[in-house]
């Protein structure tokens, strides 16, 4: 396979980048009215529009031609069926296994691993629906209302994104919290309202030795028996989420009630696995396995359909297009749906923590930009907060805006005015507003001339702001399942392009050893080993707190 530089398609590419530097968004629309038709397409209940981007036919070739150069269908087929492609740990990516609703058999290392994962889905949906229907108690004979999930990173964004989304899905059977900073002021936020005799915690952490994990379930297991003074209730009000059976049953947790995990499976990615284990008893095992069908059927998109027609090759294709175009180190998220505030805050670990890297996969390092920064919030309220640098800022932003046809919690008159801002925002970044339509706009206000000129530079727009609208149809189980595994695919996709290991996270791991050594030297002796700043920091830091 050809190292990215040495592809034509990529030389091709920069020249391109060089001729459309001057082209505008304006001019692309006004000389095609069929742009909308044919930068678009609908897929799982999910209109993509890419047109307001600065592509034309030629482009599009260019970055088919690189995919092609960069063997992204040989990759793609190679993930499913279960080669090694994480390989700096030697393991397989199969995340695309644990939804995989056809059945079809999925082998690593010989082995058909659908006969674990659909095991693994009856055990949880037995437990499931023995908490739910209330078979399931606490150590004093109550039912369970409420649970927590104790976990970081993959282990908490995805299940608590999930829940939230899909809130109006629930039944209020159960409610469902998370905890997964260490800082102490969130367990006992969490913990202060709620009756340990109906609490059952959910202990997520694949080798049961996180740090941040296991301070929080000690926390919680002491809170439990302050109330309970029995160390036999722990069985009562913890389960797992682990693959260490022994640190699992030292803990007290009965060994029967642990779902594990598999090493094919990176956190980040989880929630399709037991690490959904919140979703399934928030809103049911029906809803759960509904989340599940969605993304497969984004899984067979991905697989089954040529690079054209393919949502996400061109959404992977689109951001790369806009590093070399626009010099776009950025990406911002911008949903305009209430269930999906915590989208971003997904998508950005799997992104950044996926494609963070500079050295592609033979170890050397890179001479172009890989994963942008991830940022964004709903976009309402990102308007009255940041659009002004999207607007008017001196970098390039590309935006992917997600919005819905129907509201999840209709409120008359609330969602059309929601949409209407959608709309506008895209066709603002867009167009912007050139001098002469201010000009206009100033003189019908009666400004004279000296006053327009003071404030025309201050009120024109430049526009040519590139922009994704990802339109569903609502936000259920399905298509937030779909919505998920689009983005998923997109960031493999990117990794597979710039020939980076895309599923391992060396660089977080890092901060945690050290942090190992520290809390050590914070809980006894200082060891000055460190250099003067961080010495320092640590010596002030005790001396204050004795």
């Amino acid at each position: 396979m050809l190292k990215l530089s040495q592809s034509s398609y990529w030389q091709e590419l920069q020249a391109l980048a060089l001729t459309h530097g001057e082209t505008h968004l304006r001019d692309l629309f006004a000389e095609d009215a069929g742009r909308f038709q044919n930068y678009s397409l609908r897929v799982q209940n999910i209109l993509f529009d890419y047109s307001k981007n600065c592509l034309t036919d030629e482009v599009m070739e260019a970055l088919f031609g690189l995919a092609g150069d960069m063997d992204l269908q040989g990759a793609i087929e190679r993930m499913y069926r279960g080669a090694k492609i994480n390989t700096t740990e030697g393991r397989a990516v199969l995340h695309t296994a644990l939804r995989n609703r056809s059945n079809a058999p999925v082998f690593v290392d010989e082995i058909n691993v659908m006969e674990q994962i659909n095991q693994e889905l009856a055990n949880m949906r037995q437990f499931v629906d023995k908490v739910r229907s209330g078979e399931w108690l606490g150590y004093s004979g109550k039912r369970i209302t409420d649970v927590v999930n104790i976990g970081i990173g993959g282990s908490n964004l995805g299940p608590k994104m999930v829940t939230q989304a899909l809130s109006a899905y629930a039944d209020n059977n159960i409610r469902v919290h998370f905890i997964s900073n260490v800082d102490g002021v969130e367990v006992a936020e969490v913990l202060r309202p709620l009756n340990p005799e109906q609490v059952l915690f959910v202990v997520a952490s694949k080798t049961f030795t996180t740090s941040e994990t296991m301070t929080n379930a000690q926390t919680a297991r002491n809170w439990l028996m302050a109330s309970a003074f029995d160390e036999r209730a722990v069985k009562n009000h913890f389960v797992a989420v682990s693959t260490n059976v022994e640190a699992v049953a030292e803990f007290g947790i009965d060994t029967e009630h642990m779902f594990t995990m598999w090493d094919w499976v990176g956190g980040r990615y989880s929630i399709w696995s037991a690490i959904g284990l919140p979703i399934a008893l928030y809103l049911g095992f029906d809803q759960f396995e509904d989340l599940l069908t969605g993304a497969h059927d984004m899984d067979r998109h991905f697989r089954d359909q040529p690079m054209a027609s393919n949502a996400p090759v061109i959404l992977a294709l689109v951001g790369i297009w806009n590093s070399l175009l626009h010099g776009a180190q950025c990406q911002v998220i911008l949903p305009y749906d209430q269930p999906l505030k915590s989208f971003t805050a997904y998508i950005q670990q799997a992104d950044m923590e996926s494609n963070g890297k500079h050295v592609d996969q033979t170890g050397n390092r890179v001479s172009y930009p890989t994963a942008p920064v991830v940022w964004g919030q709903l976009g309402i309220d990102g308007q009255h907060a940041f659009y002004q640098l999207l607007h008017q800022g001196n970098v390039i932003v590309p935006a992917d805006f997600i919005g819905s046809v129907e509201s999840s919690t209709p409120v008359r008159g609330h969602h059309e005015n929601l949409m209407a801002n959608f709309f506008a925002q895209t066709e603002a970044l867009m167009n912007g507003i050139g001098a002469g339509q201010v000009r206009e706009q100033l003189q019908a206000q009666g400004l004279d001339d000296k006053q327009i000129e003071d404030l025309l530079p201050h009120k024109v727009h430049e526009g040519n702001r590139p922009s994704n609208t990802l339109l569903l149809d609502r936000v259920d189980p399905r298509t937030l399942g779909a919505l998920i595994a689009l983005y998923e695919h997109k960031i493999f996709s990117q990794g597979v392009i710039w020939d980076i290991c895309s599923f391992d996270q060396w660089g977080v791991e890092l901060g945690k050893t050290l942090a190992q050594g520290i809390l050590a030297e914070i809980n006894g002796h200082s060891t000055n080993a460190h250099d003067s700043s961080t010495n320092g920091l640590i010596d002030y830091f005790k001396s204050q707190r004795s």
